[in-house]
């Protein structure tokens, strides 16, 4: 096996501007694709961070059927007290569960003395959902949260409707809002804060205190509609879930069915459709790379049968197996795919080096100035290279199998 690599490093060595030109070929693929993956990752992560913990959560529950007509934001569907006892002892049990908030969300509409319009808001407990959302600190334009992220008696206005409205920090509002008994009732608010403007649904909801949304609402009990969750890792995002169903399944309604909807960030989210969308670009690149290695290494290796035609006619008469001859070449395409994607990933981490060095910032919507740190998984290296290589050898069968089955004298005779 020694004698067989060391020739075909020779061999490649003979033809050092086809070796090089293809070696560079599959450099450029494998930093193409890896590169990609890289930034391409970096955004879909943060735009993930932005969604989940500026608003949502990475997981969600409700009363059943309170998502499917969410928004009409029925109040007949709060999660009860003994509801909200059972979910906080069910998410204490679990390990991977950080932080939770319970919410409030309710249609109101908000009058600054002058004009009148209509607003979503969040009854939030303000420990609890700076725990559970701790980027909604970093969406304040004006206010500051040093106290905590609101007090009773104060409204965190969203950009939208106070450039709207020509609400100014500090100034005095009224949102009225509709019971579950169909009654109106009012309340008076300072504004203390107001939020940037997010991407998609949320960018328009305003913050009030939990205690404020259930003395506006009349709610007497402890009650809430709605449970935000996150999560340590992310990536259990499906085994917590399914534990948490397993957990709550017990719970029935009236009709037989599971009492309590677990949701994910991906069925509240419709950014969920661009990260999808982006899992199918990158395997679209990585696609590409294989038909860049496939061709360009298939090439090389035929061509290198068809001029050594007489030296594999000599080998072969001399007594080398075609099973040798068969490895010669396969050796020939492997080193090409371990050099291209060895190179290939050097250079990739240098580039993502320089990236990083040299922070990206880019606008997603109102949001300015959004941060990229593309990062690259060793496992992700270790994925493509291994791709590369297989592919590479893969590409070299047919012209090996073809120089393996050359009879002796035939190839000899050709010039």
């Amino acid at each position: 096996m020694n004698n067989i690599l060391k020739i075909a490093l020779r061999n490649l060595l003979r033809y050092k501007r086809r070796t090089l030109l293809t070696s560079a070929l599959i450099t450029i693929g494998v930093m193409a694709v890896l590169l990609f993956v890289s930034i391409s990752g970096a955004f879909k992560s943060m735009m993930i961070g932005q969604i989940t913990d500026s608003m949502l959560g990475h997981l969600q529950i409700h009363k059943r059927g309170y998502v499917a007509s969410i928004d009409n934001l029925p109040l007949h569907l709060n999660l009860g007290g003994a509801d909200m006892q059972k979910l906080e002892t069910a998410l204490d049990a679990l390990d991977d569960v950080e932080a939770y908030s319970p919410r409030i969300k309710f249609g109101g509409m908000l009058s600054n003395f002058e004009e009148t319009t209509n607003i979503r808001l969040n009854g939030v407990d303000p420990v609890r959902e700076i725990l559970a959302s701790p980027l909604l600190s970093k969406r304040f334009l004006q206010g500051e949260t040093s106290d905590g992220l609101l007090k009773p008696g104060e409204i965190l206005m969203p950009e939208l409707l106070a450039l709207g409205m020509n609400v100014k920090l500090g100034a005095t509002v009224v949102v009225v809002a509709t019971n579950q008994d169909g009654s109106v009732n009012a309340k008076t608010f300072i504004v203390s804060g107001i939020l940037e403007g997010i991407s998609g649904p949320g960018g328009r909801d305003g913050y009030i205190h939990l205690d404020d949304a259930r003395e506006i609402l009349r709610i007497t009990e402890n009650e809430a509609n709605e449970y935000a969750i996150r999560l340590k890792n992310p990536d259990a995002l499906e085994s917590v879930g399914k534990q948490l169903a397993a957990g709550l399944g017990g719970e029935l309604n009236k009709q037989g069915k599971p009492k309590y909807e677990i949701h994910t960030w991906e069925k509240l989210s419709p950014f969920y459709n661009i990260a999808r969308m982006i899992d199918m670009m990158t395997l679209f690149i990585k696609l590409m790379l294989i038909s860049i290695v496939l061709v360009s290494v298939m090439n090389v290796m035929i061509m290198a049968v068809f001029e050594r035609i007489r030296e594999i006619g000599t080998i072969a008469a001399v007594g080398t197996s075609p099973g040798k001859i068969l490895s010669l070449f396969l050796v020939e395409g492997l080193s090409l795919g371990i050099l291209g994607s060895v190179v290939g990933a050097a250079l990739s981490l240098a580039a993502i080096a320089v990236l990083q060095a040299s922070p990206l910032t880019f606008d997603f919507g109102r949001q300015k100035g959004l941060l990229l740190s593309p990062t690259l998984d060793p496992m992700e290296i270790v994925v493509v290279s291994l791709l590369v290589v297989i592919v590479s050898t893969l590409a070299s069968l047919q012209p090996a199998y073809k120089a393996s089955r050359m009879e002796p004298v035939t190839a000899m005779r050709q010039v």
